[in-house]
């Protein structure tokens, strides 16, 4: 049995498509950070199981709360603009029947598809997710940009996940406002410190590795525009990190 889990907070723009690449599951779960908007009827008419819990800035609590929700020995993690695409179907459903019991968990290889151009170059292109594990074996870590971490063998899928980020670049904006933030407390609270060069330094060096190095240039305009935003991204980690110490008075 697999359980296919979604978080969600006011996605009714993508909850639709999302779940239903997810009917083939044995039970789907929505978690909702109390939206505002019609995500939970939608999944609802869906025939998702709804819970409604507050995120609080802590996307592996949220999980893990998944995570005791699921009843299947498999556990399946999409976002809600993510897509199953029917060959990462067949191929889980495939692994899932003919089980090497030595492997508790898969990861998934994310393809972006951003402004009607699928990104094959820059960050984005090389991203593998660990979404797909057994229940029990693992928890997730990290308050933002978090992690499952499985204790047992892990094996690669060769399907893509397909992934529709930023439909907008308001709403990129506002994701990179809000993860930022989480980051640069977490960040804090670990006790990490950042510098002048390193807040002017590291954005431009992530910069020139995914446009030029990893030839995002190649991706042409979403390629310039997804390169400049995640550099974008790092550069607001590091100011709020800096301004945080700063409010306590432990910087000049």
């Amino acid at each position: 049995m697999i359980s296919a889990v979604v978080l969600t907070k006011n996605e009714e723009r993508n909850i639709k498509e999302c779940l239903g690449t997810l009917k083939w599951c044995d039970e789907v779960i929505v978690i909702d950070d109390n939206s505002g908007d019609k995500t939970r009827e939608i999944a609802k008419g869906m025939r998702a199981k709804i819970f409604v819990r507050s995120l609080n800035g802590d996307f592996s609590s949220q999980r893990n709360f998944a995570l005791e929700k699921a009843r299947g020995e498999w556990v399946l993690f999409i976002d809600a603009d993510e897509r199953v695409s029917p060959t990462l179907r067949s191929e889980i459903q495939s692994e899932i029947k003919n089980p090497d019991s030595s492997v508790d968990g898969y990861y998934l290889r994310r393809e972006d598809k951003i402004w009607g151009k699928i990104l094959r170059h820059g960050e984005t292109s090389r991203i593998k997710l660990l979404r797909l594990g057994k229940k029990g074996k693992g928890k997730w870590r990290g308050f933002v940009h978090e992690i499952w971490e499985i204790k047992g063998k892990t094996k690669e899928l060769n399907s893509p996940l397909i992934h529709f980020p930023h439909p907008h670049i308001t709403n990129f904006l506002e994701e990179i406002n809000s993860y930022s933030t989480l980051r640069a407390k977490e960040l804090y609270n670990e006790g990490k410190r950042t510098s002048l060069l390193e807040i002017v330094g590291y954005p431009t060096a992530k910069f020139l590795k995914n446009y030029l190095f990893r030839l995002g240039f190649l991706d042409g305009t979403p390629g310039l525009m997804v390169a400049l935003m995640m550099s974008f991204h790092s550069f607001l980690v590091r100011s709020k990190l800096y301004l945080l110490w700063k409010q306590r008075g432990e910087w000049r």
